[in-house]
C-alpha cells in the first residue's frame, strides 16, 4: 500500500506510543501532536489522509479543532472519546467526524477502524471522472462528485456523511429506508456507531433545509421504520 499519513492527536503519551505502534506496523506514517492548537498547525503543514483527535485536550479542546479542521477540509476525522462522553460523541457527529472511538480502546479495533474510514473517503480517482451525477429538486441541487449542495439557490456547508445522507435518500425519492440500511450504505457495513448516528445527521439536515415543504419534499420520518426523501410533484 502507499504509505498515508494520519495525524494523531492525544495528550495521553501511553495511547499515543502505542497507536502509533500499531499505525506504523500496518504501514502508515504518523504525525503526533498533544494539544489543539499544535494540531491545527500539523494538519496545515501536513495535510494527512486521516486525522484521529482526542476530545479532551490542552490548548484547544478536540471539538474546536474538528470545527476548525470542516471550515476547509473533508478529510476523514475519527474522534476519540471516553467512556461516558455521550454528548461530545453526538455533538461531534453534527460537526463532521466520520466516526468515534470509546476509550479504552482494543488497538486492532481502532486499525480496523481507520481501514474502514479510509476506504470509504474519496479517492484522486473520483476527483477525475467528473461525471454529472447531480440530482435535482425544485430549489435543492446535490453534486455527490463536487461534494456541493444548493438550496433556494444558495450554497450549503455540509460534512461529508450529511451530504451522503441526502444524497442517498434523494436519489431515491419516496422509498423508506432503515437506520441500519443508511448506516451500511453510507457509513459501511463495518461502522461501529448506532441508530443515533442517523438521527443527529437527518435533524441537522432538516435544520439546514427549511420549509422545504412548500417545494414538495422533505425528509419524512416514518414511524418505527426510518427515513424517506418524500418528493410530491407540483
Amino acid at each position: 500500500m502507499s504509505e498515508q499519513q494520519i495525524l494523531l492527536v492525544d495528550d495521553d503519551l501511553n495511547i499515543s506510543r502505542l497507536v502509533r505502534l500499531y499505525l506504523e506496523k500496518e504501514g502508515y506514517s504518523v504525525i503526533e501532536a498533544a494539544r489543539g492548537d499544535t494540531a491545527l498547525e500539523a494538519f496545515a503543514a501536513h495535510s494527512p489522509s486521516l486525522v484521529l483527535l482526542d476530545v479532551m485536550l490542552p490548548g484547544v479542546d478536540g471539538l474546536q479543532v474538528l470545527k476548525e479542521i470542516r471550515k476547509t477540509s473533508r478529510v476523514p476525522v475519527i474522534m476519540l472519546t471516553a467512556k461516558d462522553e455521550t454528548f461530545d460523541k453526538v455533538l461531534g457527529l453534527e460537526l463532521g467526524a466520520d466516526d468515534y472511538i470509546t476509550k479504552p480502546f482494543e488497538a486492532k479495533e481502532m486499525v480496523a477502524r481507520v481501514k474502514a474510514v479510509l476506504r470509504r473517503a474519496p479517492g484522486e480517482e473520483a476527483k477525475v471522472e467528473e461525471k454529472d451525477d447531480t440530482i435535482r429538486f425544485p430549489q435543492l441541487t446535490v453534486s455527490l462528485a463536487r461534494y456541493e449542495v444548493t438550496y433556494e439557490g444558495n450554497a450549503v456547508e455540509m460534512p461529508p456523511k450529511e451530504l451522503e445522507v441526502l444524497y442517498y435518500l434523494a436519489s431515491m425519492p419516496n422509498k423508506v429506508f432503515t437506520r441500519a440500511q443508511l448506516l451500511e450504505h453510507v457509513w459501511g457495513f463495518d461502522f461501529f456507531g448506532d441508530s443515533r448516528t442517523v438521527d443527529v445527521h437527518i435533524k441537522r439536515l432538516r435544520e439546514k433545509l427549511p420549509d422545504c415543504e412548500q417545494y414538495g419534499w422533505k425528509i419524512h420520518t416514518v414511524y418505527r421504520v426510518g427515513y424517506k426523501f418524500e418528493y410530491k410533484a407540483q
